[in-house]
């Protein structure tokens, strides 16, 4: 549909642009990603076996390097379910690392944070009808709860003849 092909590079075009943006100067970012990442990190070491990384660069150039290359293949109509719903994992620390108006004082500040943390969950919502826009076509549970049906029938056919 012309609808998709057109929307699916619009509700890219931010992740592309931020992202290597933030390639570029990844060292913008890390005072804003330091809180959300220690928290994440935190959290991790006591429910995981192993210890994360704690370097909040590294997590910023991975986050940023998943925005471009999911919003790449999002803007080329590949993998758009899965592409989408990269970015939508990716748009909840970044608005949560970029857009903490909930500490701002200054209230001109705060009314900016405001504005891009409500965008964001525009572009997020968007993202996840993108993550579960079949396009028409019966979705992979549809299709397993069919085969399993089908499968189901003919053992019991098979079964009766038996």
């Amino acid at each position: 549909m012309l609808v998709r092909r057109i929307a699916r590079p619009l509700l890219a075009t931010p992740f592309i642009y931020g992202g290597i943006r933030t390639l570029r100067k990844p060292q913008d970012r890390v005072p804003g990603a330091r809180p959300v990442v220690e928290k994440i990190t935190e959290t991790a070491d006591k429910q995981l076996p192993v210890e994360l990384p704690k370097d909040v660069e590294q997590y910023v150039k991975l986050n940023a390097g998943v925005q471009v290359g999911a919003g790449a293949l999002l803007a080329l109509g590949r993998f758009p379910r899965l592409t989408a719903l990269l970015l939508a994992g990716t748009t909840v620390p970044t608005t949560l690392a970029g857009h903490r108006f909930w500490e701002e004082t200054d209230p001109k500040v705060q009314f900016e944070k405001i504005a891009h943390f409500v965008k964001n969950l525009g572009m997020l919502g968007g993202l996840l009808l993108a993550a579960v826009d079949t396009e028409g076509k019966p979705s992979v549970g549809y299709r397993a709860r069919r085969a399993a049906r089908r499968a189901a029938d003919a053992t019991e056919k098979n079964l009766a003849q038996a």
